[in-house]
């Protein structure tokens, strides 16, 4: 697995550039048959952290040739991604402030402004020599016991608290306070013209209601208004006085009770109302058949398989591990392992010695998920 996820990811820097490598790990498609070839299964939510660490370790050592960087990891691991970060800077000379900001303001919207009920365990943090990144991390939710994984590009992330995210794959819609959705622009601006006020002016807003009540893993208890903690946060923002959402969800101690404090208290005072939507649109299986929980879209999918296709061919492995690459990458690309396993045995899949697969694509239009 290591040495294949180094092979790919070369051949892909070489062919494409460095950016278009964190451009197909940001890509839910890409991530999800990367890791099929490497060996999971393709419907495996559970493929993130493996992958992410087989990158990590696959590409140790070829950091400063390959000016590509991997940061971070699954549980205490995630927590030395910013000294990782500033490690490799170190040596190839770049700033590392905005590259440990982006990796710590990503894992605060995803646990505190996209409340969605999965809690942060994996963090990985991939970075270019020229300053581009992607970040891949993941949740978990006890309730559900169900995964959830976010990415970013820092393309696409002009605005980190404004629709920031690159994609997110979960097989369940979840009950969700996005405080990140295009349509929360109200309460963001209003929730920190409040917290640069005194806390009395939330806590008394607050204390006044008979009912205090959001959807279901949202609800603001007495224990999320009452108690002297919440107080010194608020105190502690109306110190620092945040210009905007970003800075007050930027400083330390602001998590997701504060922000659901302030964004009710934004709606009783300025009638603002937070968006309820799911961000998640992708499924770790790419969807069903029947397009449930979210549709596949054809055309992405059979492109990442192309592009998945062309690296294995230019990846230095021996024979035999490309040749079960190939077969996993069939797997993955008519979403039916055990018909795949049988179609890699029939007269239509041959190897060539050049290195190129025949007969690995379904090319009937029913045979794709």
């Amino acid at each position: 697995m290591v040495p294949l996820s180094r092979e790919i990811v070369i051949f892909l820097a070489s062919e494409f550039g460095r950016h278009e490598v964190l451009r197909r790990l940001s890509d839910p498609y890409w991530f999800q048959a990367f890791g099929c070839v490497l060996g999971f299964d393709w419907h495996s939510s559970g493929l993130t952290t493996t992958v992410c660490g087989a990158l990590k370790e696959g590409l140790r050592g070829t950091e400063n040739e390959l000016g590509i960087f991997v940061a971070g990891g699954k549980g205490a691991t995630s927590r030395k991604t910013p000294a990782e970060i500033s490690a490799a800077c170190e040596r190839i000379g770049h700033d590392p402030d905005p590259l440990i900001y982006a990796s710590r303001i990503s894992a605060k919207v995803d646990n505190s402004a996209v409340q969605d009920g999965y809690q942060l365990y994996h963090h990985s943090f991939v970075f270019t020599a020229d300053g581009q990144w992607c970040i891949v991390q993941q949740g978990m939710s006890d309730a559900t016991s169900t995964a959830r994984r976010y990415h970013w590009l820092s393309d696409s992330a002009s605005d980190y608290v404004s629709e920031p995210h690159a994609a997110i794959c979960c097989d369940a819609n979840a009950d969700t306070l996005n405080l990140v959705a295009m349509e929360s622009a109200d309460v963001r601006s209003a929730s920190a013209a409040l917290a640069a006020q005194k806390p009395e002016v939330i806590l008394n807003a607050l204390g006044h209601l008979p009912l205090l009540e959001m959807p279901r893993r949202h609800e603001v208890a007495r224990s999320d208004i009452n108690p002297k903690y919440l107080e010194r946060i608020l105190l502690r923002t109306y110190e620092t006085a945040p210009a905007d959402f970003e800075s007050l969800l930027a400083i330390e101690g602001v998590g997701a009770k504060t922000l659901r404090a302030l964004a009710l208290t934004s709606e009783l005072i300025y009638g603002t109302r937070a968006s309820r939507r799911d961000p998640a649109r992708y499924s770790f299986a790419h969807g069903g058949k029947d397009g449930t929980p979210f549709p596949v879209d054809r055309t992405t999918y059979d492109k990442t398989i192309e592009v998945m296709h062309h690296a294995l061919n230019g990846a230095k492995i021996d024979r035999s591990e490309k040749i079960r690459a190939f077969r996993r990458l069939a797997e993955f690309s008519i979403g039916d392992r055990a018909a795949d396993r049988s179609r890699a045995e029939e007269p239509g899949f041959s190897f060539t010695g050049d290195g190129e697969a025949q007969g690995l694509r379904e090319t009937s239009e029913g045979g794709r998920p």
